[in-house]
Formats: C-alpha cells, sequence, structure tokens
C-alpha cells in the first residue's frame, strides 16, 4: 500500500476550474481558477475550452512550485459519458472520444477527464481517472419506467457527493456503505434524492432537467398538459422552454432569485412570499424522500441530507419534521468534491477498489 500518494484532482466547472493537490488524505494545495465570460466567449463549445482551460492550469501550478513529476496519479471530474456503474475508471481513448464529441451531452465536467488524460501522459508512471460521473446508472428495472416507452427514466444525479457522504456516514458508525440501505438528498443548485440500497442507487430523480422537487434555478416536475400547451403556443422557442425547466426555473422564477440564503433571509423577515416558496421547496423534498422509502420497503437506516443549502438548518428542519419517523436524519452540510474524487484515486491506487475500464 502506497504511503505517500500524490494526487491532482482537476474539477472544471461551468466558470471556473478548481484543482488540488493532495498527499494521501491531506490537501497541501487548493487553488480556484475563475474564467471570465469574456475569456470563455471565444469558444463556441465547451471542448474548445479544452486547450486553455489545460494551459491555465499548467501556469497556476508552475507558479505554486509543483513539480509535475512528483504527481502519482490525476484525477479529473467525471463527465457526460454512457451511463455507467459507479466506482473509478481508467480514461481511455473510448472514453477520450466520447468526451471530446460529446455524445451524450455538453459539460464542463466533460474537460475533467480530457485534461487529466493529457497531464498523465508527460508524467513518468501517473494514471488517469474519473469518479462517479453523474451519468452513474444503477438504476433497478422498474425505476426505468415513466408511463410511455418513448420516454425511459434516466439516472443523472450528484453521483459523487451522495456516493462519498453515502460512505463517509457508513464509516463513522462503523459499518460498510454496502451492508446499509440510505436515503441521500443533494440539496443545490439542483436536488436529487437517492435510494441507496446495499451500495447501489436503484432509484433517484433525474435532476438535470428531468423531474423531482423544483430547486434554486431548476423547475423540477411539471404538469404535462401544462406543458405540452405552452410548448406549442407558439409565445416560446425550444430554447426559452428549456430554460424555464434548467437556469430559470424553480425558486428563480417564483421570487427573480436563485440564493437561498438571500430568500431564507427575507422570509425570516416576514416575508410571506419567500417564506411560502422555501416551505413549498422542503416540502417536495419530503415528498420525494417519502417515495424513495417506498423504494426501499420501508427498511431505512438513515436519511442523509448534504449539499450547500444543508447549511441551513432552518429549511433542513422544514424536512426533518416531515421525514423523521421515516428514519434518524443526518445532516452533512456543504460538498467535497475535491475530497471525495482524491479519497476514489487512493483507494484505487492503493487497491481498495477495483479500477475500472470504460467500454
Amino acid at each position: 500500500m502506497a504511503t505517500n500518494t500524490r494526487i491532482l484532482v482537476i474539477n472544471p466547472g461551468s466558470t471556473s476550474t478548481k484543482i488540488a493537490i493532495f498527499q494521501q488524505e491531506k490537501v497541501i494545495f487548493l487553488k480556484t481558477i475563475k474564467h471570465s465570460p469574456e475569456a470563455l466567449s471565444q469558444f463556441s463549445r465547451i471542448t474548445d475550452q479544452y486547450e486553455y482551460r489545460k494551459d491555465i492550469i499548467y501556469e497556476e501550478l508552475k507558479s505554486a512550485d509543483v513539480h509535475l513529476e512528483s504527481i502519482d496519479v490525476v484525477i479529473g471530474r467525471g463527465g457526460m459519458v454512457k451511463p455507467i456503474g459507479s466506482g473509478v475508471y481508467r480514461v481511455n481513448e473510448a472514453m477520450r472520444t466520447d468526451l471530446l464529441e460529446c455524445k451524450r451531452g455538453e459539460h464542463a465536467s466533460n474537460l475533467g477527464g480530457l485534461i487529466a488524460a493529457d497531464i498523465a501522459k508527460m508524467l513518468p508512471s501517473a494514471e488517469a481517472f474519473i469518479a462517479d460521473p453523474v451519468v452513474v446508472d444503477e438504476l433497478q428495472p422498474l425505476a426505468r419506467y415513466s408511463g410511455h416507452p418513448s420516454f425511459e427514466r434516466t439516472s443523472v444525479f450528484h453521483a459523487l457527493n451522495q456516493k462519498a457522504i453515502a460512505r463517509t456516514h457508513a464509516k463513522s458508525i462503523m459499518k460498510k456503505y454496502e451492508e446499509m440501505n440510505l436515503i441521500v438528498v443533494h440539496l443545490g443548485g439542483g436536488i436529487t434524492v437517492g435510494a441507496h440500497q446495499k451500495g447501489k442507487v436503484i432509484d433517484v430523480n433525474q435532476g438535470l432537467d428531468g423531474d423531482g422537487p423544483f430547486s434554486p434555478e431548476r423547475s423540477g416536475t411539471l404538469p404535462m398538459g401544462a406543458i405540452l400547451k405552452t410548448a406549442f403556443s407558439g409565445k416560446y422557442s425550444y430554447s426559452e422552454m428549456a430554460e424555464m425547466v434548467v437556469g430559470k426555473g424553480g425558486m428563480l422564477a417564483y421570487l427573480g432569485t436563485n440564493d437561498a440564503y438571500i430568500a431564507e433571509k427575507e422570509a425570516k423577515d416576514g416575508d410571506e412570499k419567500y417564506k411560502e416558496v422555501l416551505e413549498a421547496m422542503a416540502y417536495q423534498v419530503a415528498k420525494e424522500i417519502g417515495a424513495m422509502s417506498t423504494v426501499l420497503k420501508g427498511e431505512v437506516d438513515a436519511i442523509l441530507i448534504t449539499g450547500g443549502i444543508a447549511n441551513s438548518i432552518w429549511f433542513c428542519n422544514l424536512i426533518i419534521e416531515r421525514v423523521y419517523r421515516i428514519a434518524p436524519v443526518h445532516l452533512y452540510p456543504g460538498q467535497d468534491e475535491m475530497g471525495a474524487l482524491a479519497e476514489n484515486a487512493l483507494l484505487a491506487v492503493n487497491g481498495e477498489i477495483e479500477i475500472k475500464d470504460y467500454l
């Protein structure tokens, strides 16, 4: 088992790129690189930003006096690859092709594996990995049914954070994640609620542009009849309809802000509209938790609430008061994607989990 492993973590976001160096579990360098709208506007597609972001990463590492030859493993945030099981995957040519061609959607996280692979090629013996991308798919067959064969339910959720928090909780009570039934709730710009059965997420709402609770900027499940009438009314383009679902939906559409902190402050200051919208969002999250408890047939060891909005005890209590009878509720505020990626890489190089090939 390696005892001094150095891990480079690369996590591209829509307007920033986070990089970190971990020595074993300890972070020794962390940097968030902000990208201006002007800099990004020169690229028509996200993958066109590939060389631009890679060069900036090199510059930041050089200025921080980080010697690349000291890196043992490089891991990037997993992108929109084909649906795969949970775990750590080598970045091979098949994956690079899918990430470059954006076959299953454009997302900034697609750049993570691409940049990781390029950097690893320059190093003496380092490998490049991704771990638990948003397209992790462990759905049971019944969960794929939507109500019409043309519209199969798919698995797109906060897999990296949900899995990391589930393992953290299991470890805290001296159990294995694979021995437990958990409901994990990620509260952020998007909201996903997953039913984790013995280490697999057998059902979860599609939190990107699909179903489930509304969130600060996503509409979640909408009444289909009204959607069809609006879509064919001639008043809106496809892109305008898409923005109603993702980007300008949810709390933003109701209140004009996607900042949960601001919304909570207004609610606490006595604004009844803000209070009601936040209560409605919590109500929908609680309903989704209840639905996932039936997926697990009522056998739920714990409910775990994580993500940025989990920092709000006030909002979490709106959920907890409706679900605490189902199972004990534990709060894990925030998310540590960098730490989760580093942990996955360390487990992989130490042989504690299997390194998978992308086919």
